[in-house]
């Protein structure tokens, strides 16, 4: 499966983005997807999943309550991201994990998309 990530950009603290990821050539219901973060010199870590029905998700501590995962359409997830702080600052990248069950290690996922950069200034 390809996995398309769009949405990121430049906001103040306090502002909103919607990031989408789209996935191409497989069966999407098939996935639990899942965003992960990147900033400069630190580890790629855990953002938030979501389960192959849509019904169960996971949010990492620090974006509980800002930031919300959907699945919509029949390809397509998006990360509502609200209340941005300039720690949120990274590069975003969706991934796919064909597991069953949601997982928060990067290690588990098949399948990633290119990343998308998101800036929040203070």
């Amino acid at each position: 499966v390809q996995l398309q990530a769009s949405g990121g950009g430049l906001v103040q603290a306090g502002g909103s983005l919607r990031l989408s990821c789209a996935a191409s050539g497989g069966t999407f219901s098939s996935y639990v997807m899942g965003w992960f973060r990147q900033a400069p010199g630190k580890e790629r870590e855990f953002v938030a999943a979501i389960g192959r029905l849509g019904l169960a998700r996971n949010y990492a501590d620090s974006v509980k309550g800002r930031f919300t995962l959907s699945r919509e359409n029949a390809n397509e997830v998006y990360l509502q991201m609200n209340s941005l702080k300039p720690e949120d600052t990274a590069v975003y990248y969706c991934a796919a994990d064909t597991a069953p069950t949601i997982r928060a290690v990067k290690d588990g996922y098949d399948y990633w998309g290119q990343g998308t950069q998101v800036t929040v200034s203070s």
